[in-house]
């Protein structure tokens, strides 16, 4: 065998020696900085142009690339499994080859649980199976009629295709990228580390930079999104125990009422707040307590549905449904409708939605990944940063969910649940499976146990911003952490503000920002199974020549 060049590890980001953005790269901070403000400035001061074109924006790009983001993420989930399977590959360390975990394994589980997926577990836990109850492929296609019983499988099928493997997969993409450099090669943690082995030096000028910016904007409008829903949730929790009619607003065309815009901002001012001074504290002390604080809390909640709600009509639907997905899982992967049908629309409305918002989601949980897995091993990473998450998701969805879908098959809830709003039908079932002086002991835990989410994805955000924009750089200024803190806040505020009080004009922004990113993770996928194939053939070679060598020293 011919040796092989040692893999280009040289990247050089250049960050300020003095002044205000001292260890920071100016490029990469000014850039990031001037888009958000110019993004917050054109939301507040022309609401409905920014809602109009970013609605336009956003329904072009789904008509465009709804079948690309399909298509990818089922490669990325594929692309994972196959690097935790090959022996050579899976059984690389993220570090030094004796080298063991920083966190231990709750620690780990329970940091990488609620920066990754905290909110949407509380917000969707009873939302996504019941409505996916109502509308989903098979429902479309008249194989089952909605709400019955016969639909029920199928609601669950994409319930764990949207939170099983191919949605960790896609947070697990650009973290084992990171991790695989950072600290096998002792690189930079920042997201153009992940493209080396492509593009080389040309990341050290501004293809590099753009590739970062791209991630900064990326985590921004993924983590808006997060906090826009879980504070509106929030928002609903606070109204079912307090009562404040301020907080709620009536909802469009005889919707369900909805948090009032005046709600939103109030609750984001606070959970901010928190979040920032939790970022100031950093890793090892505040995200570190509050995701051990919210697995427990976690925990108890999933353990009062066990107690009151349908456990065992949960656990046969957990057995069915997991077994449908696992037989479904190949089809899953592939399955893109085009754009203009019935099923394309579905699909661009809940699972490219979704799959935008992962990918979205990814710099910061991927990156946050990266930095609590030093020491683990390729393997150890994707079964605990995908497997084991996505069992536990089926299992909260199933129990949660199962009982909102068992109490409107047994005519129960009469439609309470169906009707409610996304954000308060964890509430409204509640209602049904516990005394209403139980309920306030449960909806205050629920209210804590959400805000407890929200700080934790907002301020595990906010040290990944700052991380990317120090050129990897773990330990940052508190005084730029704090400053992003606010920027964040006036972001979110001045979205939901353009959007009247709603989501909508976040989701949009969101799904618009995470397609170049989604083209990013792709040449990920390529450069980091490039880097493992040239990394085993380094080690065989070198193999090869110990054993001559020792060869050689035995001959008389």
């Amino acid at each position: 065998m011919n040796d092989i060049k040692p893999p280009f590890t040289d990247l050089d980001i250049q960050t300020a020696d003095t002044g205000f953005y001292e260890g920071y790269s100016l490029p990469i901070a000014l850039a990031s900085k001037v888009g958000i403000a110019l993004l917050t400035a054109w939301a507040l001061l022309t609401p409905g142009s920014a809602e109009a074109i970013l609605s336009l924006l956003n329904t072009e790009i789904l008509g465009v690339f709804s079948v690309f983001y399909v298509i990818a993420v089922g490669l990325f989930a594929w692309f994972l499994l196959i690097v935790a399977a090959v022996p050579s590959s899976g059984r690389r360390r993220l570090g030094k080859p004796d080298e063991r975990p920083e966190f231990t394994t709750f620690s780990w589980f329970a940091m990488m649980f609620g920066a990754g997926l905290g909110v949407g577990l509380m917000v969707y836990a009873t939302a996504e199976p019941v409505n996916l109850w109502g509308a989903n492929p098979e429902i479309i296609k008249g194989a089952a009629e909605p709400h019955t019983a016969e639909a029920v499988r199928s609601a669950y099928r994409y319930t764990f295709l949207h939170y099983g493997l191919h949605a960790w997969a896609i947070y697990v993409v650009t973290g084992l990228c990171l991790a695989y450099y950072a600290y096998t090669r002792d690189m930079p943690l920042t997201i153009r580390t992940a493209l080396t082995p492509l593009f080389g030096r040309h990341l050290n000028g501004p293809v590099g930079h753009v590739v970062d910016i791209l991630g900064v904007v990326a985590t921004i409008l993924g983590i808006a999104v997060t906090i826009g829903f879980g504070i509106s949730q929030l928002v609903n929790g606070l109204y079912s125990i307090s009562g404040i009619e301020w907080l709620l607003q009536p909802g469009r065309d005889g919707a369900a009422p909805r948090p009032s815009a005046v709600g939103l901002i109030a609750t984001l001012v606070v959970v901010m707040g928190l979040s920032t001074l939790s970022a100031v504290s950093g890793v090892g002390r505040g995200v570190k307590y509050l995701s051990n604080l919210n697995l427990v809390l976690s925990t108890a909640l999933l353990l009062v549905f066990v107690a009151f709600g349908s456990f065992g009509f949960a656990m046969s639907t957990y057995g069915k449904a997991l077994t449908d997905y696992v037989l479904h899982f190949p089809a899953l992967s592939l399955e893109a409708y085009p754009a203009g049908t019935d099923l394309g629309d579905w699909q661009a409305g809940a699972t490219t939605f979704y799959w935008a918002w992962w990918i979205a989601f990814s710099p910061f949980v991927g990156l946050f990944l990266a930095r609590i897995s030093r020491g683990r091993t390729v393997r150890e990473f994707v079964l605990g940063a995908v497997v084991m998450p996505s069992l536990v998701c089926f299992a909260w969805f199933t129990i949660l969910g199962g009982t909102s879908i068992d109490l409107e098959l047994g005519g129960v809830a009469q439609g309470a649940i169906i009707d409610a709003s996304a954000t308060n039908k964890l509430f409204a079932t509640l209602r049904f499976i516990v005394s209403e002086q139980v309920y306030g002991i449960v909806a205050v835990m629920c209210v804590v146990l959400i805000l407890t989410f929200l700080v934790t994805s907002a301020d595990s955000g906010l040290l990944v911003i700052n991380t990317i924009m120090a050129g990897g750089e773990v330990e940052t200024s508190v005084l730029h952490r704090i400053i992003w803190g606010i920027l964040l806040t006036l972001v979110i505020a001045a979205l939901i503000l353009a959007g009247g009080g709603g989501l909508m004009v976040l989701q949009n922004a969101m799904i618009i920002g995470a397609l170049p990113f989604a083209f990013v993770m792709v040449a990920m996928c390529v450069s980091l199974a490039k880097a493992l194939y040239r990394d085993h053939h380094r080690d065989r070679l070198a193999e090869d020549r110990d054993g001559r060598d020792a060869g050689l020293r035995q001959l008389p």
